[in-house]
């Protein structure tokens, strides 16, 4: 399994869909600048989970430890 992080200001959706195909990953993790309390400075985090068939899952913001359990149980769960 390939999975892949992006981090993105504009567009967000759209140019994490675009790395993922251009990549060719199983998953891509998208973190938004413009998601107040999210990613770099915060104890918190807001991610999004793009499958390779496009599917996407939002999730809320929350300590980074369960955002990376939500991560690791989105993998087992989907087992791609």
């Amino acid at each position: 399994m390939l999975i892949g992080f992006a981090l993105e200001n504009n567009n967000e959706i759209k140019n994490a869909k675009k790395k993922l195909k251009e990549k060719n990953l199983d998953i891509i993790i998208l973190n938004s600048l413009n998601d107040e309390g999210a990613a770099f400075g915060h104890d918190t985090n807001k991610v999004t989970i793009i499958d390779d068939n496009l599917k996407i899952n939002h999730y809320d913001l929350k300590p980074k430890r369960f955002v990376a359990n939500d991560i690791f149980e989105y993998i087992l769960s989907n087992k791609l």
